[in-house]
């Protein structure tokens, strides 16, 4: 036993010196993050820049971009698991790992933002006060953690099963794999039902704007997948094909089209209506009363989306390994501005009361995201290292004579 966590550490911990550098910087980058976070508990949430009037700002935002990320794990279980297509069964294990750390960064963002992390236990159903089924909230909160648990299971099963060089049971994961479907599709569409229904803030209220998560999901958390398989299939001996990597191109192709369409057609009712409810999107786009801080970042979003688009939709550019990347990361970027500043921030503009608040996030509320981000790629970097070192059988049970996965 003790000689297996040894190994295991050393697998977790050791390996090449940009490895270790890379675990070296995210350890940094968290503790400088729990840093800011001791400060925001001992001043409050008055240490941010989020007021009355605006009372969702940078946390709320990476958490709403890192539902769709957790989410589009199904991109890869649907067409491994469903239609059998080898390629991406041989890597669906790492969308799964990346639906653990990005819903672990979820729940850290909402904590945060509560103003009082240390109540988080209210958040607990049967321990605190959950407020369900009353509080949309509460159902997000449920559905991620169920979310979360699933894919724990998943990840951990499949890793014991290939230390252990034991064949999978299959009766025993085909229940939790198909349901990790609905589940997925659910987290984000919760996530969207907490927006659409409050009906104080018309900016939000649209019927599509749970479809519009799903296809912006689609786009966002597979390309930082095809970024991470290749620097994964450079760095290790673990071979991941063309084909797999190519197929997730294309349902990126499918997803960006159908989030742009759907975005069109939400600013076409909102300009054409021309009603008093569009001062929101007036502020986003080309500014209220002199406000017009968020202009130019929503601007430079579109201008990523479509660039990375007509980057996918030409054939010769997408299967260009090049081309195709820089198509990943302004997806990447378009969608974060997209469905963080460009949907959160403008949301609260004009309050209730018809007064301007323009929040920006400050240092302290930087920080804080950059260490949960941190954290949550170090979770990722650790498991995708145990997975990885455990399918290429460096790390391997050797107490029992067992026929090979």
């Amino acid at each position: 036993m003790i000689d297996a966590i040894i190994k295991l550490l050393k697998t977790m911990f050791g390996g090449s010196t940009p490895y270790k550098i890379w675990l070296a910087f995210l350890l940094l980058v968290t503790a400088v993050g729990a840093y800011f976070v001791y400060i925001q508990i001992d001043e409050g949430l008055i240490a941010t820049n989020m007021r009355d009037q605006v009372s969702w700002g940078w946390y709320i935002a990476n958490f709403t971009f890192l539902v769709g990320v957790a989410a589009a794990a199904v991109v890869l279980v649907i067409p491994a698991y469903i239609y059998k297509y080898k390629p991406i069964k041989d890597i669906v294990l790492i969308g799964e790992i990346m639906a653990v750390s990005a819903v672990t960064m979820c729940l850290l963002f909402v904590v945060l933002d509560m103003g009082a992390p240390e109540k988080f236990w209210h958040l607990i159903p049967f321990i605190g006060y959950f407020n369900f089924p009353q509080s949309i909230l509460a159902w997000d909160v449920l559905v991620l953690n169920v979310y979360l648990a699933l894919n724990l299971f998943l990840v951990f099963y499949a890793i014991w099963k290939m230390y252990k060089q034991e064949e999978y049971n299959h009766k025993l994961m085909w229940p939790f794999i198909l349901f990790s479907i609905p589940a997925a599709i659910s987290i984000h569409t919760v996530t969207a039902f907490i927006y659409a229904g409050l009906g104080a803030r018309p900016f939000w209220n649209a019927a599509i704007l749970a479809p519009r998560f799903i296809a912006s999901a689609f786009c966002s958390g597979p390309a930082f997948m095809l970024i991470i398989f290749q620097i994964i299939r450079k760095r290790t001996t673990f071979e991941i094909s063309d084909k797999a990597l190519l197929k997730i191109s294309e349902i990126i192709t499918f997803a960006m089209a159908f989030n742009l369409f759907l975005l069109g057609s939400e600013i076409f009712k909102e300009v054409y209506s021309d009603s008093q409810h569009i001062a929101a999107l007036h502020y986003l786009y080309t500014g209220l009363h002199g406000h017009d801080r968020l202009v130019p970042w929503i601007w430079s979003a579109m201008a990523f989306n479509l660039t990375a688009f007509g980057i996918l939709i030409i054939p010769s550019l997408r299967k260009n390994f090049t081309t195709l990347n820089i198509a990943c990361v302004l997806i990447f970027a378009g969608v974060y501005i997209e469905k963080g500043i460009g949907l959160v921030f403008p949301g609260f503009i004009p309050s209730t009361m018809g007064d301007i608040y323009e929040y920006f996030p400050n240092t302290l509320e930087i920080m804080i995201s950059l260490g949960i981000w941190a954290f949550g790629l170090l979770i990722f970097t650790i498991l995708t290292k145990i997975a990885l070192a455990v399918k290429s059988g460096e790390l391997r049970c050797s107490c029992t004579e067992t026929k090979s996965r």
